[in-house]
This record gives C-alpha cells, structure tokens and sequence, in this order.
C-alpha cells in the first residue's frame, strides 16, 4: 500500500501529460484520466513495464504482470486524488438507469493494526469483483436464492476517472457463465466475428489474424429549460411528454438544423463543459452542432472500436446529463420527448477491418492489401445476404421502447429492413452476380460550380441516402435507426454475429469444393432483394417490400419476439453469442422493459389529467368530463395489462395503449390546453419547452 501522509504530495489535478505537441495551450489535459498512452507509461516505467503491457490483453491471465499495473493504477490515482475504485458493468435494460451503468464504489483506504492508514490496489482488485446478480434485469437466470454475479475487468477499453472514483470496465455474468449485460455478448460476437474473417480470407489467399468492428455514434439529444422541465413529471419519469399541444412554431422553417448555437447562450457553455470534460477522458468528441428539431443538438466523437466506443457513449450520455444541470438545463435522450417534432437517433456507423489495417469496406484499399479483387464483391454479398437473412434480428435490435414514434415518421428510417448500396455498386454486383467478375474501382463525380473561382467538387459514389435504415457510403455503412438512449452492445452484437454467421457458412461451402465467387454470386441472386436505393419514405415501399419478402416489422414488440426464432437461436447459438437460455432470457428482459415504460406514460398521463389538467379546466369553467373519462380509459387499459399475465401478451397490450388509447386521450387534453386560459394551465408547455434561446414564453 501507499501511506495516506503521501496523498497531498502526490495530488496534481493540472497534469499537463495529455498535451497536444503542437499547442499544448490548447489541449492541455487531454486524456490525463484515463490510464493509456503517455499518461499510464509515465506510472508503469515505475513498475518496470511500458504502456504497450496494455494493448495484449493477456496481462489479464498473468497474477504478477497484475500486481504491477495496479500498483501503477493506485500511484496515478493517488496523484489525481482519487481514493475509490469500482467494476464499472452494463446491466441489461438500463435505458431508465443513470448513466446506464451499474456500480459498487469501494474504498482504497485500509486500516493498519497500529491505527495507520494505507491505500492499497492490488491486482485481484482490479481483476476481478462480485456482486448481487439477481436485483438487475435477467430474465429469470438468477433468483433471490441463487444470485451470485461476477465481474472480471475487461482490458480492452482503459480504466478512466471520474471525480475520486477509478473506473473499471467490467463484464458481468452469472455463476453459470451466462452474460448478465450487455459488454459480454457483445466481445462474443466481435471474437466470432474476428475468427470468421480469418478463416474466409485464408480460403481467399489473404492470411490475416483476426479483424476488428470500429464504429463511430452520432449522438442526438435535447438541451430543455431545468425550470419548466421541473414543472413536468412526464419529463422527469419517462423522459418523453405524454401531454402538449404543439405551439405556434415548431420546425416548420427548418430553421434549427445547423444554424449557430448562440455564443452567449447556456446552451453553448453546457456543449463547451461536455466537450471539456469528455477529451480529459480521452473521448475525441469531435463534432457538435444543432439538430433538425428546436432545442435538439448532436455531438459526434471519431470512429473507434466497438468496445471502447460503446463504452465511451455511456460516458458522454451521463456527462450530458450532469453537465446540463449544472447550467440549468435539463438533457433529454430519449428518442422521442415530444410530439409534432422530430426525436433523436444515434446513428451507428459501422465499418471493419483486419488487425493488419486493410479495410473491408473500403474496395481499394482491400484490393491493393490482399491482392485479390474477388474478395470485396464476396464481402458484399455475405453483408447483403446478412441483412436479408436477420433483418429481423436487426430490427430486434433498434426496438428500444422510444423508438415506436420514430421509424418511418419522416425523421427516420422505416420499420422494413433494407440496404442502400447506391448506382454504382449495384451496377457492379449485379454484373459480378450474373458472372462477369472483375475489380470495382468506384469514380467520383466532378460537379463544377459554374464560377471559376471555386474549386470543383468531386463526388463520392454513393450519394447520401436518409431514407435507408443501413445506407452503404464512405466506405462503411450506417445503421441509422438506432434510438438515442440505447446502448447500442446489442446492435452491434447483430451485426457482427450477423456477419460471423455468414462468413462461416462460406467458408462451409468452400470447405465443401465450391468456389468463393460461386457462393457469393448465388447469395447475390437469393437476397439482392434486400438492396433498395429509392425513397424508403415512399409510402407504397412498405407493401412493396411485403410483396418481395423483404424483412417488415412495424411493431417493436413483434421484433423483440423474434429473439427466440429457430433460425435466430441458431445462429447465436451457433457463433457462440448467446445460448438459447440467454435468448429467451433478453426476450423476456426486453418485453418486461417495454411494459414497465408504458406503466410509468400512463401513470404520468393519469395522474397529470387529475392533478393538473382537471383543476386547470375547472377553474376556467371548461366541461373537464372528456377529461374525467380519459384518465378511467387509462385506468381500465393498464388494469386489463396487469390482469394478463404472458409478457408478450402483456406488451401487445400496452403496444395498443400508448399508440392508440393514450393518442386519443392525449387529443382531448391538448384541446383543453389550448382553450386555457394561460394562467390557469398549471403544467410547463411545449412554448417553455422548447425554446431555450428565444426567451420565456408562458
């Protein structure tokens, strides 16, 4: 251990070891909390060990090599102040949970028999924890009697610091071994992923050792006045508004979407505090902007691993609700906070690429590491056949409960699952399909200007497709219907388990005497039916893709069903991502999510129709009968969920309460609202809501 006598000697909050070499004025502190690079070698040199320990996770398996990083740990902590550590681990269905993470802060400090005190960090502390497993979300794979959860660190993605806590990426299963989060599925299927790219590229001639999924989430949010935020339970129970009439102006002039945020506006120091706060954790949160909808903005960090990234998105979305506080704000991250206004995504870019850097997606690059131009078209088709395979899957995945309002609502991609690969790569696999196999060399577009002085601006291949719920361009692909408050472990533990899945059965088939163009030339011809470059807001592009057997899921609860699919459970089963227990468990865990949700809206909706809008029409002499009878049709659709009891069956119902009933009622209390007199309408409004820049409007 280290003598507390040490502490105030070693406590340097204003390390300048994160700097940036070319303006260290400018960049000074960033990444000093969290322990890699410069910043963690600086303490393991003491140990007689180097930052590079870090990036082989096997140090992991190694009790000395342990001792020794957390020796290095507890010397960079104390030197930041920080006496308490924790496994840091991402129960399932967290969406209401702050930060969406769960924790159990413990003190460094130990007692010494003659009375002194020692901080002590030793690597069994880091390695591994235990904790209750039962209390959290899990489908019935832990019980009271039987609730042992364990946690081990997760050396992929770097311990970090947050006020005087050390945090410890962590898994967390059960005393069988079954994942009881997120994280741990999720390195599951990248490892899958990883080895079936090998084994694929090896039949091709490419030996590789492994590959890696980088993703890069644009995240959307709302920034909301804390003082009329704080006069709504809806806001504050569910994050979403059950009740509000729109006011005179909304997003009709478009005027909001990247126009300047106001330099002197609290929103401004609250975006600049997030970002200061983010890249002393070494989150390179490179873009921020505002949003289509009034009051909703986007931070958007640099592509990276999934694993860090996901964990990393966690961070900011916590940060942002902190933050926001403390500049009177509220931050709303749920996808749709209000009606008649577009809600939030988190769009999840997505790309791989081999552990020597050739890039998958990108055809050149590919091309010119490998050596062989058979391969991009072959990667093509296993991630179009992929798509048209487990399109359910995918839209399992997005079926977060906010997500109702947003697919197909002219702010996001529609409930059928399709790809956009644009003219040009649908060209050439349609040749290579119908056996004219050659190299794909994309040509850019110069599109002049028509005025001298301006440069010509080439064009990429693919223009930008918004309508696309997995739109191909930039050399990776762009899930875009994620929900913003999700943690996207689950969406990208489809997609990679997806793709293992697909590279392993060509691989099979290769193994079995057919060649690799072949197969993917057969698997172009039996799934390009999941390729749709048009309008996917088209509204006869539903029925359309019914009519071609293209996957269509309108209801999330009807997506979150298919988690226990045959097909589905095989190939989870099969990659080795999910048993069939943990299948039936998430179906379970996400069903129960859903119904709790919509038992807290139209608890909120009751209760605010009795306490708020009732007395508010009484007291300006409007009939409050339509209301009265609202709030018992409420009442009557929760009380018929409670007395079912299958949970499917359950959230079918609460599907129809919260898109039908509750639409209806939200109706006759809007009208109310706006026959009310303003004085008398006890509720913050959408005019106070919405409109942080522009003054108070009551």
């Amino acid at each position: 251990g280290i003598s507390t006598a040490f502490v105030t000697q070693l406590h340097t909050p204003h390390s300048n070891m994160g700097q940036n070499v070319d303006a260290p004025h400018l960049s000074a502190g960033f990444g000093e909390d969290v322990f890699k690079g410069a910043i963690a070698d600086k303490f393991l040199k003491e140990q007689g060990l180097s930052a590079a320990v870090l990036d082989d996770p096997s140090w992991v398996k190694d009790v000395a090599t342990a001792d020794k990083i957390a020796k290095a740990v507890l010397t960079w902590c104390l030197s930041k102040g920080v006496t308490n550590f924790c496994h840091w681990f991402q129960p399932m269905a967290a969406t209401f949970r702050h930060g969406n993470t769960g924790q159990v802060q413990m003190s460094m400090l130990e007692f010494n028999r003659d009375g002194t005190t020692t901080y002590e960090l030793k690597g069994k502390h880091i390695l591994f924890g235990e904790t209750d497993g039962s209390s959290y979300p899990n489908g019935g794979m832990r019980a009271t009697h039987t609730a042992g959860g364990y946690l081990c660190i997760d050396p992929s993605s770097p311990m970090f610091l947050r006020d005087d806590a050390l945090f410890i990426p962590a898994c967390f299963v059960s005393y069988e071994g079954k994942a009881l989060d997120e994280k741990t599925p999720l390195h599951r299927a990248h490892e899958a992923m990883s080895k079936q790219t090998a084994r694929l590229f090896k039949h091709m001639g490419f030996e590789v050792a492994g590959a890696v999924n980088n993703i890069g989430l644009e995240q959307e949010l709302f920034f909301i006045p804390r003082e009329a935020y704080e006069r709504r339970m809806d806001l504050q129970f569910t994050g979403r508004t059950v009740l509000g009439k729109m006011p005179a102006r909304g997003q009709e002039g478009c005027d909001h979407y990247m126009a300047p945020i106001n330099v002197q506006g609290k929103v401004m120091a609250c975006m600049k505090e997030i970002q200061t706060q983010c890249y002393k954790l070494g989150i390179p949160l490179k873009t921020r902007h505002r949003e289509v909808a009034p009051n909703q903005y986007e931070f958007a960090p640099e592509f990276g691993s999934v694993i860090t990234q996901t964990d990393q998105n966690l961070v900011v979305m916590q940060i942002c609700e902190e933050v926001a506080a403390k500049h009177d704000l509220a931050c709303l991250l749920q996808e749709k906070p209000f009606a008649g206004v577009n809600g939030s995504g988190k769009h999840n870019n997505w790309s791989i690429s081999t552990l020597c850097g050739a890039q998958l997606l990108n055809p050149g690059d590919l091309t010119a590491k490998s050596g062989n131009p058979e391969l991009f078209p072959v990667v093509m088709a296993a991630l179009v056949a992929g798509v048209d395979s487990y399109g359910d899957l995918m839209r399992l995945s997005i079926a977060s409960p906010g997500n109702d309002f947003r697919l197909g609502a002219m702010e996001a991609p529609p409930s059928v699952i399709s790809t956009y690969l644009g003219t040009q790569m649908t060209e050439y696999l349609t040749e290579f399909m119908n056996g004219n196999v050659f190299e794909y060399k994309p040509s850019v577009t110069p599109i002049p200007l028509g005025v001298d002085s301006l440069p010509v601006i080439n064009a990429p291949a693919e223009d930008r497709n918004r309508t696309s719920p997995f739109p191909y361009g930039g050399h990776r692909f762009e899930f875009r219907a994620v929900g913003s408050t999700q943690n996207v472990s689950l969406v990208n533990t489809v997609l990679d388990s997806m793709v293992a899945k697909m590279f392993s059965n060509i691989s099979d088939r290769i193994e079995a005497g057919e060649s690799a163009v072949a197969v993917a030339q057969e698997l172009l011809k039996r799934h390009f039916k999941a390729v749709y470059n048009g309008n996917g807001y088209d509204p006869e592009w539903p029925a359309k893709a019914d009519a071609m057997g293209v996957t269509r899921i309108d209801s999330g609860v009807e997506a979150i069903n298919k988690f226990v699919d045959p097909k589905n459970v095989e190939m989870f089963s099969s990659m080795g991502v999910f048993t069939p227990e943990e299948c039936a468990a998430r179906r379970e865990i996400l069903l129960e999510l859903y119904v709790g949700t919509v038992e807290m809206e139209v608890g909120c909706m009751i209760d605010m129709i009795n306490q708020h809008a009732i007395p508010s029409a009484k007291a300006a002499g409007i009939n409050a009968s339509g209301l009265e009878k609202g709030a018992k049709e409420c009442a009557a659709a929760i009380a018929k969920v409670h007395a079912t009891e299958d949970a499917f069956e359950q959230a079918k119902l609460c599907r129809v309460l919260r898109l039908e009933t509750m639409v209806n009622v939200r109706k006759v209390v809007d009208d109310v609202e706006a026959a009310c007199p303003a004085n008398l309408w006890t509720m913050a409004t959408y005019k106070e809501l919405l409109f942080v820049d522009t003054g108070k409007h009551r």
